[in-house]
């Protein structure tokens, strides 16, 4: 009997071998497929249980009705005043002006539209002009026309302000960015060389991106002479060019889950178009080495940042003070909107700066400006983008209440 049930009991061994050698494959089989199901914004997210609460700030589902906006919590400098110039505006996030006062809107995750505000009788109108967009972010206004860019072209709709109840069929300028979600979406302007800059950033927290990424390109405005002048950008939402100069200055927001307080985000100023590489992903702040990529790195070998903004202090939206209106101090400073931390324990900015510039493109200083939004580690408003009106004031988008505020002066100067 014995002797019968060895075969038997060799099957059973060799069924029960074949299983645990199986046992790896599925182990894996099943991290591969966790792994793909991880957002790119957790790659590298330590696995503790106060980092494993920490995601993405949503934008409000609803905007917030008009009389609950904080504006009675805003603190600003001695003679300045704030007040809700439009609320409704689901997602508020990039501002331009029209030649014709016309302000326009763009939103991003929450609601896919292009906005614009206008004013008859002292009465502001918010109306939608572009529905179900793909991640509408980037957005300028030039001789007459709208530029609208998502994560994968850039269009332009000609004599915009005379067609706000119906936009023109639109004119497609470039159909060759890569598309990617992660960091995808932009902010875009025309230089003072007329070309349109627009940014490619890194489709990941961390990695070594191929070439088409992680860099600031131009184009004509036809989307043809395509060059890149910045490289080593890991995700840049906000820039602006020197009233005097002409030089391109850009924040950047760096990396995720190295720290809580590290590394700081960016203010960056372009001298020499491609030929500067601004670090990412081998090093972080100017400072310090990436310690995945960094290896055999010198942050030496890279352009410094011009100003250092906070660790994850989330830099979006900014614009040198061109007007009038706000006291000599202001002229050609540059307000910086930032929209604050999600991946920090304590919450701060929330706010716009003041960032003060020498004659020689030297950073002298960085002052409060917009404050107050931050009450009880819980955010009242976060900032997103900022833009001068022809009238001196500074309009501030707020995405987080879908709002829009206004800024004047009314003190001595």
């Amino acid at each position: 009997m014995k002797t019968r049930s060895y075969p038997k009991r060799r099957r059973l061994a060799g069924a029960l071998l074949a299983a645990l050698l199986t046992l790896p494959a599925i182990t894996l089989a099943q991290s591969d497929a966790k792994k793909e199901e991880e957002p790119f914004w957790a790659k590298g997210r330590p696995t503790t249980d106060t980092a494993m609460k920490m995601a993405p700030v949503p934008a409000m589902p609803i905007a917030t009705p008009a009389e609950q906006l904080p504006v009675a919590k805003m603190k600003l400098p001695p003679g300045f005043r704030a007040e809700v110039f439009a609320a409704d505006v689901l997602d508020a996030r990039g501002l331009r002006e029209g030649d014709n006062g016309t302000v326009f809107v763009s939103s991003l995750f929450v609601a896919g539209k292009v906005y614009a505000i206008t004013e008859h009788d002292g009465k502001r109108q918010v109306r939608t002009i572009l529905d179900k967009q793909m991640l509408p972010n980037g957005i300028e206004y030039y001789k007459g026309a709208l530029y609208v860019a998502t994560p994968k072209e850039i269009v332009r709709y000609d004599n915009v302000e005379a067609n706000l109840d119906k936009l023109p069929e639109p004119v497609k300028i470039y159909d060759k960015l890569p598309g990617d979600i992660p960091h995808g979406w932009k902010f875009i302007r025309i230089g003072p060389d007329g070309k349109l800059y627009v940014p490619v950033g890194a489709p990941c927290n961390i990695c070594d991106p191929p070439e088409q990424y992680a860099r600031i390109l131009r184009m004509n405005l036809d989307g043809s002479g395509e060059e890149t002048v910045a490289r080593g950008v890991r995700n840049t939402v906000g820039f602006d060019f020197h009233p005097k100069t002409g030089e391109l200055w850009f924040g950047d927001n760096q990396r995720d889950w190295m720290s809580e307080d590290l590394p700081f985000d960016e203010l960056n100023r372009l001298s020499a178009p491609g030929k500067q590489h601004f670090g990412y992903p081998y090093c972080h702040s100017g400072e310090f080495a990436d310690p995945e990529f960094g290896w055999g790195r010198s942050c030496s070998d890279f352009v410094k940042p011009a100003a250092l903004l906070g660790a994850h202090s989330a830099p979006l939206g900014m614009r040198f003070y061109t007007g009038k209106m706000f006291p000599q101090k202001y002229r050609n400073a540059i307000f910086l909107a930032r929209h604050g931390p999600w991946n920090k324990t304590q919450k701060y900015a929330a706010d716009v700066v003041a960032i003060f510039i020498d004659g020689n493109g030297k950073v002298t200083g960085m002052e409060p400006f917009l404050t107050g939004l931050v009450e009880n580690n819980t955010y009242l408003a976060r900032p997103v983008d900022v833009t001068v009106r022809k009238d001196g004031s500074l309009l501030v988008s707020d995405d987080h209440n879908g709002a829009i505020y206004r800024i004047t002066y009314t003190g001595t100067r």
